[in-house]
């Protein structure tokens, strides 16, 4: 008792630099129990807000429900910030709860420097933009419940996935985000068009997660564990296998997908249908950014091949630069921002791939290389945050005027000082000019992609001039589609005329998370620094740890001014040919319309989606006749060949008498009664009989139960049949008369093939599976048990309640929907051919 009372106490101990002890977590699991860290508490955090929501919703109806959810992700930021510190020291906070433990499958929450990164930005931003959400939505046009609900699942997803470090958990959290978003998008119901974006984004995001699980197995087949931590230990086993490309390829296609590359980019533009919050959330801090951190953690898994490399590189670079090309044609603020989001992602993922290069020069004193993977680390939190004020904007916008329309807009910068203000400096970010952060990680991309043509291995030394190239082209294009985005909208004249409202400045409740984004674009950009120790550096280390030097800084200190390097004069021409190009757009823009919308990945998709449900429709009228005789039939012959299959190839099938209890007369004459009664169900002619013969072959089984001493069940049999016979004899008294087709049932070969068929697989299964015993009955148990462990004395009670009381719970919970669902149906309004509306209540 002492031992117990002083493991109790040490349970309670808590370090708070560490928020929990491993000694509170080591001692649950030894246990076999179920705990919950608090850093797994934090995963779990917004799907139990998410139960509570919808009621919430209903009691405070004068409170608007986003003040109550805001605590949800402002208390998350607050609890990872307090990480930086021990992140820093290279430090890893790690708690697992066993799962499924004879398959490999753990629930462990990791925590360094790149899960903290993604953290921070996931519920940071989720802050600012459930807050942003209280003003945007309204708590009376809205259903408010259903979107703070898709909303904190959608969070709890997100935090899952960059947190777990088991790869099946990873999917599970994986999926969970592509459910949610499609919840999301498809917020607005009511129009095609978000039914339309919602399904596009589901179906090609479950693509590419169901291709990313395939190669999870093919690296579990390769190392034997889903962990990421012991894959990377396995990283020359797994190289070695004729395995690796397959898996690196299934997984990338799941990255990809998720985060909108060429060519599977085609659903971002069409989410912007989803509430402007929404769409803030998922282009600058989340869904999107899914992919790339998959990337990112599976680096030290890949990196070292000139696969991923190319791979990541050149579908990254590619992206960014047809992305930024097809912005330039938008006309809705919105969709231009969901194309620099295409862009942006694309920008990021060619730097992770070039990045992968500085592993193959680590023996270097100072890796130039590692350049590359920092300004993907970086421009990845700037593009958080000038992306995240952005798209408020367009929100504010949208909600002030009525519109998103360029050609609609301008003049705004005199009516909406502030929110002009905002959009200066986040569209001078996103077009990479001083003093803004994103001129920084701009000057870091130029340096990556130089760096490529000094790398004398994988053909860069030639082949890798096309990625300064294709960079520079594609940052004029940025430049061009930034500065369209703000001049347009704020600058020559106000179109009075073509508003559905007056302009004025937004509500201060929605102009605070933009405000405090575009402080941090200042701020991080006077003062870069700040990042670089604290969030930077450890996040690299994540991406490439072979390269970390416990002690050591090897990111570099980040500053506006190198020289007069390469770089600068190509930020110079970007600059130079960007104003070129927007000054005669009008005279070039014209070569949008040389495109033919039959040759775009759009119709494309389209034609599939067309073709699919086309084909389905063919098939699906080829088997649902409507006539329940056809779907017999097919269930039937696929039973019989199926088991008659495994029958034969298994050698499955085995007679073995020895333990056959002896068969007496009564059995004998009862299964007789079974066989004349359910030939009379069939051959009767009047329903009466029918029913009268039902009812006997169900008593007769009764008889049978008695017999085998199970007197419960007989109880329960009789009581069963004789409210089913009761039921069938009133349903009977409202019956029409029998038919030409009910009066006699022909023969037919095909029926009778099948139905000796079915026969004499299930005897066939019944007499192996007697004959066949592989291992002791369960039966033993249950007797030796029942009385002890259980404490009743009813066997077949207790085995229902306590052995198999989750069997009997979910039948329950079966019933008890079943129940609903008629309730439903009794409340239903139904419209009679009047056009009357009649409720039945």
């Amino acid at each position: 008792m002492e031992e117990w009372f002083s493991q109790k106490r040490r349970i309670f101990i808590i370090d708070f630099q560490f928020v929990e002890t491993a000694i509170f977590d080591s001692y649950f699991i030894h246990q076999g129990g179920i705990f919950l860290s608090l850093l797994h508490l934090a995963i779990f955090l917004p799907f139990i807000m998410a139960v509570f929501v919808p009621f919430l919703y209903k009691g405070f109806r004068k409170i608007h429900t986003g003040w109550f959810v805001l605590i949800v992700p402002a208390l998350l930021f607050g609890y990872f910030l307090h990480f930086i510190p021990t992140v820093r020291e290279n430090e890893i906070i790690k708690r697992t709860i066993h799962w499924i433990p004879s398959l490999k499958i753990d629930f462990t929450a990791y925590l360094d420097g790149l899960s903290l990164l993604f953290a921070l930005l996931i519920t940071g931003i989720g802050t600012l933009v459930v807050f942003y959400s209280i003003f945007y939505l309204s708590k009376k046009r809205e259903q408010l419940h259903n979107f703070y609900v898709y909303l904190l699942i959608f969070m709890g997803a997100m935090l899952g996935v960059v947190l777990s470090d088991n790869l099946i958990s990873l999917y599970t959290f994986w999926e969970f985000t592509s459910l949610s978003s499609f919840l999301l998008i498809g917020y607005w119901y009511q129009r095609d068009g978000s039914r339309y974006g919602a399904q596009k984004s589901m179906l090609i995001t479950v693509f590419g997660g169901l291709s990313m699980l395939g190669g999870i197995f093919l690296l579990y087949n390769m190392a034997g564990t889903f962990s990421i931590r012991e894959l990377i230990t396995h990283k020359e086993l797994i190289m070695a296998s004729p395995l690796f490309i397959p898996s690196m390829l299934l997984i990338l296609l799941g990255a990809f997908t998720k985060s909108a590359q060429f060519p599977f980019y085609i659903w971002l533009p069409d989410a912007m249908e989803a509430p402007t919050p929404v769409s803030a959330y998922l282009h600058s801090a989340t869904m999107v950014k899914a992919g790339i951190y998959l990337v990112a953690r599976m680096s030290p898994v890949y990196a070292e091949s000139p696969v991923w490399l190319w791979i990541i590189g050149s579908f990254g670079i590619f992206t960014m630069f047809w992305a930024s090309f097809n912005a330039i044609k938008q006309t809705d603020l919105k969709g231009i921002l969901a194309f620099s989001t295409v862009s942006q992602l694309g920008l990021i993922m060619s730097l992770l791939g070039v990045g992968a290069a500085a592993l193959h020069y680590k023996d270097m004193d100072e890796n130039i290389f590692i350049v590359a993977t920092a300004a993907a680390v970086f421009h990845l939190i700037n593009h958080a945050t000038f992306k995240g004020a952005l798209f408020m904007v367009a929100g504010i916008i949208d909600h002030e005027t009525g519109t998103r329309d360029i050609r609609k807009l301008g003049g705004l910068m005199g009516l909406m000082p502030i929110t002009f203000t905002i959009a200066l400096i986040g569209s001078f970010s996103m077009a990479g000019l001083p003093p803004f952060n994103g001129f920084l990680s701009k000057e870091m991309f130029f340096t990556g992609m130089v760096r490529v043509t000094e790398m004398d291995l994988f053909s860069l030394d030639t082949w890798g001039l096309l990625f300064p190239i294709i960079a520079w082209v594609g940052s004029i294009f940025t430049f061009l589609y930034s500065i369209m985005l703000f001049f347009r909208t704020f600058t020559g004249k106000l179109q009075m005329d073509k508003l559905e409202r007056k302009p004025h400045e937004a509500p201060a409740g929605m102009l605070a998370p933009p405000i405090i984004l575009a402080a941090l674009m200042i701020i991080f950009g006077f003062f870069p620094n700040i990042l670089t120790y604290n969030i930077i550096e450890p996040a690299v280390g994540a991406i490439l740890p072979e390269l970390l030097e416990p002690g050591e800084h090897f990111v570099g200190h980040i500053s506006f001014w190198h020289g007069p390097g390469i770089e600068l004069f190509m930020t110079i021409g970007v600059i130079a040919l960007g104003v070129v190009l927007y000054l005669t757009l009008s005279k070039w823009g014209k070569i949008y319309s040389w495109f033919p919308d039959k040759l775009t990945f759009n119709h494309l998709y389209d034609q599939i989606i067309k073709w699919l449900e086309s084909g389905a429709k063919s098939i699906t009228k080829g088997y649902m006749t409507g006539f329940i005789r056809s779907y017999l039939v097919y269930i039937f012959l696929f039973f019989i060949v199926i088991s008659g299959v495994t029958l034969i190839t298994k050698d499955a099938f085995k007679i073995d008498v020895s333990n056959i209890a002896p068969i007496g007369v009564y059995e004998v004459v009862l299964a007789l009664i079974i066989v004349i009664g359910s030939a009379t169900i069939l051959l009767a002619k009047s329903r009466l009989t029918s029913i009268i013969a039902l009812g006997a072959v169900g008593y007769t089984v009764s008889l049978f139960f008695v017999i085998f001493r199970a007197p419960d069940l007989a109880l329960t049999q009789l009581v069963i049949e004789t409210v089913s016979v009761a039921l069938f004899l009133l349903a009977f008294y409202h019956l029409p008369p029998l038919n030409k087709h009910e009066k006699g049932i022909g023969f037919k070969l095909g029926n009778a093939l099948i139905s000796i068929g079915v026969g004499v697989i299930v005897t066939l299964v019944a007499i192996s599976a007697h004959s066949n015993k592989l291992f002791d009955s369960i039966a033993k148990y249950y007797i030796e048990n029942t009385h002890d462990k259980a404490g009743g004395e009813n066997m077949v009670n207790v085995i229902l309640v306590d052995f198999r009381g989750f069997d009997t719970m979910f039948e329950i919970c079966v019933l008890g929907i079943a129940a609903l669902g008629i309730f439903g149906m009794i409340r239903l309004r139904l419209t009679n051919e009047g056009g009357k509306t009649n409720e039945k209540k």
